[in-house]
């Protein structure tokens, strides 16, 4: 078992009050902190508009992680480690007192110099702090400095480019960690494992054995209170800028020299640059968007999106996006990649579903078909992997039958899977930015995703077009069915 290595650090949480850092920075923090990644030698700064205390502050972090089993022993001493700066972020009297704390605190706690800078607030105000961070003088320490942003990440690359501009008057790229949260989960951790540490995988991961790859993110919630934020997104920038192009990236990749950070993000910029750009009708023929209507689900009514909080009543903003991608590289030419994504689905699931090109003749004459070789990875709820493949029935005869072979993650005796934020928080101390988006990873989806969202402004959708409870519209199985294809049902 490896040592666990303890992290000095003063993180400093801009933001301190919100809802992020209420339901995942602070309980991942205490994470950190109970297997010994964090000690003795660390102290978090939280700010915010509003006046509160040390001790009003420490309350609230110890109400965040109360549900955690075991907290109630260590909670006191952890929460020790917390102090509370009451801040504004365009006055600039505010970070003089933030910095007078901040050097108090590292002298305190022995931090060595090492300060995290966590911006869990609305990106408008990312390039005023990063500024401030620079201008009064807390970058100048002997450690590291190391700053992590919350997507999006602009709202489109004309916007992105000039927030990343801001970014580096104050960093270096090296120093910004642009966080994806479903980059720390267990199972898109592993797809790099499963592909480059089996011999019989790696051996048929290419356009003479895969047909087609289909990555879905389905949720079964509308927009809930995120109506205002989903107007100007929509699914398109909500989802697939930054969760799915990630997910194909790795998929796609090249095998990289060795399992490094520069390495990693070398061969997944090269797979985005391989992504083919669609144009004017190609947009058409290759994407599906579609929006939820009202409808009843499991006996409750539920509100179409036209009709939610803060939400345009001809709304033309897409809670659905269906495509057809293809990377155009030696490796996946002809191999196309089907993703969707999307509010009030049938289930709540994140997959990966591989499908093996069929056996070229199928010698058991009396079936019409084989059910077709599947390797599905399972990121969430469950976590695993399972491979369909056909075998005998037993009897006489050479009938066959589909199974299943499930590797169940999250069922291991003892696994306590570490939540996606911990991960990367924990890879952030330690300077490992292999799970965190690169700059050119960013600009590159951006700028696929721009000549989508140009086509669609431009043109009015007949929304809405799928009931609740669905996997959304027809127009997304016809786009699989043209190719004889078939989207894989959720497991």
């Amino acid at each position: 078992m490896t040592d666990v290595i303890e992290q000095k650090a003063l993180i400093t949480i801009f933001g301190g009050t919100g809802d992020l850092a209420n339901r995942k920075l602070y309980p991942s923090l205490y994470h950190l902190y109970s297997k010994g990644s964090l000690s003795k030698h660390f102290a978090v700064i939280g700010t915010a508009r509003r006046k509160w205390s040390n001790e009003f502050f420490r309350e609230k972090i110890k109400e965040a992680i109360k549900d955690i089993k075991g907290s109630d022993e260590f909670a006191d001493d952890f929460i020790s480690h917390f102090y509370y700066q009451s801040h504004d972020v365009t006055d600039k009297e505010s970070y003089v007192t933030l910095k007078d704390l901040s050097d108090e605190l590292d002298k305190k706690y022995h931090l060595e110099g090492n300060r995290l800078f966590y911006l869990a607030m609305a990106p408008n105000f990312f390039g005023t702090i990063a500024s401030r961070i620079k201008s009064e003088g807390f970058v100048d320490t002997k450690g590291f400095h190391r700053l992590i942003i919350e997507k999006p990440f602009g709202h489109d690359l004309a916007s992105a480019k000039e927030l990343n501009e801001s970014l580096r008057q104050a960093f270096r790229e090296d120093e910004i960690y642009r966080i994806d949260h479903y980059l720390g989960k267990e199972m898109i951790q592993n797809i790099s494992v499963i592909r480059f540490a089996n011999s019989i995988i790696e051996s048929l991961w290419n356009n003479r054995y895969i047909s087609n790859i289909q990555v879905t993110l389905s949720e079964v919630l509308g927009v809930e209170d995120r109506g205002r934020y989903y107007e100007e997104s929509g699914a398109l920038r909500d989802m697939v800028q930054n969760h799915i192009l990630q997910i194909v990236s790795l998929l796609a990749m090249e095998v990289p020299i060795k399992l490094t950070t520069d390495e990693i993000r070398h061969e997944k910029v090269r797979a985005l640059r391989s992504l083919r750009v669609y144009e004017g009708d190609a947009v058409h023929k290759n994407f599906v968007r579609g929006q939820y209507g009202p409808g009843i689900l499991d006996g409750t009514k539920h509100a179409g999106y036209r009709e939610e909080d803060n939400v345009d009543s001809d709304s033309n903003t897409e809670t659905f996006v269906a495509a057809k991608l293809m990377i155009d590289n030696f490796r996946w030419a002809g191999v196309p990649f089907y993703i969707r994504t999307g509010k009030r689905l049938a289930k709540k699931a994140t997959q990966i579903a591989i499908h093996f090109k069929d056996v070229p003749l199928n010698l058991f004459s009396e079936q019409k078909s084989l059910a077709g070789n599947v390797l599905v990875i399972h990121i969430q709820p469950n976590e695993g992997i399972t491979l369909h493949m056909n075998v005998k029935k037993t009897g006489q005869g050479m009938e066959t039958m589909p199974v299943n072979l499930d590797y169940a993650h999250s069922s291991q005796v003892g696994m306590n899977t570490p939540e996606a934020y911990e991960k990367l928080i924990l890879d952030c101390l330690r300077g490992d930015a292999t799970y965190f988006s690169h700059w050119d990873e960013v600009s590159l989806s951006w700028n696929f995703i721009d000549h989508i969202a140009g086509v669609w402004e431009r043109t009015k959708e007949n929304f809405p077009n799928y009931k609740p409870g669905t996997m959304g519209p027809q127009e997304a199985d016809d786009l699989l069915l043209q190719d004889g294809f078939q989207w894989f049902s959720v497991e």
